[in-house]
Parts: structure tokens; sequence; C-alpha cells
């Protein structure tokens, strides 16, 4: 495996997974396993009326590649809506797979440019852009009021 694969801001962005406490109350939530390497991550979601995430919880269990994904999922996915959190989770699978060549809008996910010809490891790092896109849909299927 090569080292820049696992490199300093992958590190520490492992360690840093924010909306770590599941929601009591969520609108929406999924799971999602890679059944490659055992990685789960659930993803409790509360959308506003005007259909924007506004409330995330996640319970990750996945290795550090998973780990750094749903760190940069969770700092940014908070005021998104359920068609933007789909955006990015098209657009980080098309970028893993070379079917683009940029990873679009989402902050900081060209950080996986070097997982890229590591295929075994694409699982884990779309769980959380995978699961929250879920959650968020089902969210807003959901009637509120």
């Amino acid at each position: 495996m090569s080292a820049a694969l696992y490199n300093k801001e992958i590190l520490r962005l492992a360690t840093s997974i924010p909306h770590q406490l599941r929601l009591e109350q969520p609108h929406g939530t999924s799971e999602r396993r890679s059944p490659i390497c055992g990685s789960r991550v659930t993803i409790d979601v509360a959308l506003d009326e005007g259909g924007r995430l506004v409330a995330l919880g996640q319970e990750v269990r996945a290795c550090a590649l998973g780990q750094a994904s749903a760190a940069l999922m969770g700092v940014h996915a908070v005021g998104r809506t359920p068609e933007e959190l789909a955006e990015a989770r098209d657009a980080l699978t098309a970028f893993l797979a070379g079917e683009r060549d940029d990873p679009g809008a989402w902050p900081g996910l060209a950080l996986f440019e070097p997982a890229r010809p590591h295929s075994a490891r694409h699982a884990s790092i779309r769980l959380a852009f995978e699961a929250v896109a879920e959650a968020a849909a089902r969210a807003a299927e959901r009637p509120r009021g």
C-alpha cells in the first residue's frame, strides 16, 4: 500500500470526526457497510422546513480512509440539501472510479486522489457520503409537522 494513501492529513481527519453522537429523533437514518473491509457507517439526519440538513449524527466504525471521509462529510454537510448530498456522493464515486478528473465541489475530497488506483478502498471512502445521501433522501420523503 502506498505511503501517500495514508498521509498525515488522512490520519488527522480520521481522528477528528464531527457529529459523533446519534440523533435521538432523526428524520432519516442510513447504515452502510463495506463487505470488502467490514467498515460500517450509520448516519442520522434532521432537515428543516426548507429541506436543508440541520442536524447530523454519525457512528463510524471504519478504517482511516473511511474515517477521514466521514470527517470531511461531517464538516460540510449541515446546511446542504438532499440533492447536494447526492451530487457529492455521485461526484466522489465517479472520481474514485476514474470517470471524472475532479471530485466535485465538496471541500477536501481531492485528498483521496492517491486512493484511485486502490479499488478495494473505494467502498470505505464512499460509505459516509452514501449514507448521508440516503438518510437525507429518506428524511425528505418523511412528512414533518
